[in-house]
This record gives structure tokens, sequence and C-alpha cells, in this order.
């Protein structure tokens, strides 16, 4: 028996090596430089030069962090403030350089310019978002903004109070990922999904993205699960589908279900026992491997696939899960 189970998981791992190979491309000759930029450095870290003519250097470089109607005071205030100076030195401490987070952007980036070949990359600041966790990455047309205050890591006690899973991926390898998805987010045209599978198959085209634009990750890393979440995952995928489908769940429109299975949560709900053992977002999980398989069974590029509305791509998913 032990035989027989070691010969089925490398089989499952060949086969995942074969999907990952299918995905990979060449964006070697892809040109891209991109540098990071240190707001917050600049704003915060030490200098020798006086507040007022600091301040005015940082106005001219970067206008978009001020507003001409609030006092200079108020800024200079800012910038010697207790709090701040506290907050960038842990900041200062975790990213001392930011070349490993550059080399990864650039990298996505060139895939995304491989999908998109009108794509420009933005140029890329980092600052604080003094903890706003919904506002870690921001894209805005020529402007790419991260806040490296929600990337310290999960044990940093700045997080102290804050509910485990959601600390879970304040890690400084989820920047690309999240960049990823900021992407991904800006290319799916908002549409009125009503019911719980349009639902599942939006989140499912926008981690089909994620996995494309960034396949230096890993699967758990680009969902936001441990390994062990993803784990359970992949072996209840089949029990999952039939708890959707026998509580016919599919095409519900109750709002709850978006609660329950969709957005973050230290577990999904399906009222049982067990739940306690399950990952949050479960839903955007089973709507990727509906994607993916939508794709594998579909000649379709990811530009198609964003503009076909999800009923038509779970329909033409043949989306089965193996038992």
């Amino acid at each position: 028996m032990r035989i027989k189970f070691v010969a089925f998981t490398l089989l499952l791992a060949l086969f995942a090596c074969g999907e990952k190979q299918k995905n990979q491309v060449d964006v070697s000759n892809i040109a891209m430089d991109t540098e990071i930029v240190r707001f917050e450095k600049k704003m915060y870290g030490k200098s020798d030069i006086p507040d007022q003519e600091r301040l005015e250097k940082l106005k001219a470089e970067f206008p978009i962090f001020f507003d001409h109607r609030v006092p200079d005071s108020i800024y200079i205030n800012k910038m010697n403030s207790e709090q701040n100076k506290s907050l960038f030195k842990e900041v200062d401490s975790v990213f001392p350089n930011i070349e490993k987070q550059e080399k990864e952007i650039n990298e996505l980036f060139k895939h995304v310019k491989y999908y998109y070949p009108k794509f420009k990359a933005p140029k890329v600041i980092t600052t604080f978002s003094e903890f706003d966790y919904t506002s870690n990455v921001i894209y805005a047309d020529s402007l790419l903004f991260i806040s490296l205050d929600i990337y310290l890591g999960k044990e940093s006690p700045v997080y102290e109070g804050v509910p485990s899973y959601i600390v879970e991926n304040f890690e400084a390898s989820q920047i690309p990922v999240d960049v990823a998805k900021e992407f991904a987010l800006r290319l799916n045209p908002m549409r009125k999904n009503r019911t719980f599978i349009e639902k599942l198959v939006s989140k499912g085209k926008m981690m089909y993205a994620v996995e494309l634009f960034a396949p230096f990750k890993t699967d758990a890393q680009k969902i936001g699960y441990s390994q062990e979440k993803l784990d359970w995952a992949e072996a209840n995928e089949a029990s999952i589908w039939k708890y959707f489908i026998e509580n016919k769940l599919l095409y519900s429109t109750d709002f709850e279900l978006a609660n329950r299975f969709i957005n973050e949560a230290p577990f999904s709900k399906f009222y049982l026992e067990t739940d306690g053992d399950s990952p949050g977002r479960i839903g955007e999980w089973v709507g990727w491997q509906i994607v993916r398989s939508y794709m594998k069974n579909n000649d379709v590029t990811l530009q198609q696939l964003f503009l076909t509305n999800e009923e038509e791509i779970f329909k033409k998913s043949k989306y089965k899960p193996k038992k």
C-alpha cells in the first residue's frame, strides 16, 4: 500500500510539473529595468538637511503625497513624529535594501508585458499605509505604491492584536503576489455577478492571471495559503464541490455565501465540525481550479478570458474534481 501511495504521489508531482511548464514562457528578451523609489526613507530617514528644505525637495519629487492646502507645519510634524520614526525603524530593519523585491517585480512586469504587449511599467514607490490593510498595494496608471509596513513579517510585534488569519500574508515574499493581484483586478471588467458560481469564477480569473504574471511563486503563495492549507484544499476538492452541488449553492444569490467562502476569514463555513481545518476563501481556490480547467479545455488567450463572462467560462470549463 505504501509503495502505491508513493507512486501516486510521484505521479501527482509529475502532473503538477507538466501543468507549470505549460504556463512557463520565455521573457528573457523583454527589456525591463525596474527601480523602486523609497519615499519613506527620504521622508523619515536620517538627514542633515533642515526640515523645511527637506520638505520642499520631497514636494518637488513626490507631489502626489502633498496637498498644497495643507500647511507645511503639518508635514514637518509628521516627519518628526516619534510614531512614524519608530515605524520607519521597523521597516528599515526588514528592508535595509529592496534589491530582491526589485528583481521579482521586474520579472513580474516582464510577464505582464508578454501577455499585454502595450503594457508600460509604472514607477514603483514604497511608502507607509499606516496599517491600512486594504491599501498595501495601489496601482494608478503610471504609478505603483507599495506600503512596506504591511510586509514586516507575521511575527512582527507591530501587528499585535491583529487576527492571525489577516497577518499571515504580511510577509515580504508576498509583495509580488499582491502586485500581480492588483494588476489582475484592473484587467477584470466589473460585472454584476449575482450568483455564487459567477463570483467564484470571477475570483478564479484573477487567480489565473496571478499564476501567469508570477510563475516564480508557489501555488501556496499565489493563493495566500500555508502549504498545509493548500494541501487541505487539494485533498478535499471533490468533497467541497459535492457540498456546493448538494446544497444547491452554485446559482444561489445569497449574499452571505461570499462571507462563508470568498471573503477573508480564518476558515470557510460549511457548518460542519471540521470547518476549523479548512482555509478561508476556499471559494476563491475552487474558482481558480474552474478557470484552470477552462483554459486547459479551450483555446483562448488571457485577454479573451477576461472578456468572457463567468457563466460561459463555467459551462465550458468541463470542471470535474477528481475523487
